[in-house]
């Protein structure tokens, strides 16, 4: 079965590619269905912008969309920068967000956080499925590593007390936001096809 992942996200993108393969879903990219315009991500939570970028793909091409909408909540800004993770800075580059989430952070004692994932499989007839995964820990006061992307290099995850900039993906992936979405999603995945 073919399903078009709402993402142009390359690195997203491959990574769903291979959890879904097994299962004998096909992921289709934007690409790869030829879309090239912008979809505006206007919710509230990140479970509002999964819907939005899922339902508007499905109804356009008839065929069934999944995507996924994640960020990052500090508790000391109000749980910002929450649903404008990835535009955070002006320049929508993930070390000028990490600087500014550091500089709006200053010394703040408070550096508890968390990560956000909500991925959505939206049908044509308006039937969705909602698999939400949150990984609890705090913001260093310094960039470390370079796996992963976003404010990883920034976040500690409990139990850990290193960034996800320093944990190799086959651990990260069993621990964070996506990785417990992605296993809520794969323990329904047969109901839902």
């Amino acid at each position: 079965m073919d399903i078009i992942f709402a993402s142009s996200n390359k690195g997203k993108i491959r990574e769903f590619r291979e959890i879904l393969e097994p299962y004998g879903i096909n992921i289709l990219s934007l690409s790869d269905i030829g879309f090239n315009g912008d979809i505006v991500e206007d919710g509230l939570t990140f479970k509002d912008n999964a819907i939005i970028k899922a339902k508007t793909i499905a109804k356009l091409y008839n065929k069934p969309a999944m995507s996924d909408d994640s960020g990052i909540c500090v508790e000391a800004l109000n749980n910002a920068p929450g649903v404008h993770s990835a535009r955070y800075s002006p320049n929508r580059d993930d070390k000028e967000n990490n600087k500014l989430l550091l500089k709006n952070l200053g010394d703040n004692k408070n550096r508890r956080a968390f990560y956000e994932c909500d991925i959505v499989i939206y049908f044509p007839n308006d039937k969705y499925y909602h698999f939400e995964g949150k990984c609890y820990g705090n913001i260093d006061y310094k960039e470390e590593g370079n796996l992963g992307f976003g404010y990883d290099p920034l976040f500690i995850p409990d139990g850990f007390n290193v960034s996800f900039g320093l944990i190799p993906a086959e651990e990260k992936n069993k621990i964070s936001h996506r990785g417990i979405a992605i296993q809520k999603m794969l323990k329904e995945i047969k109901n839902i096809f």
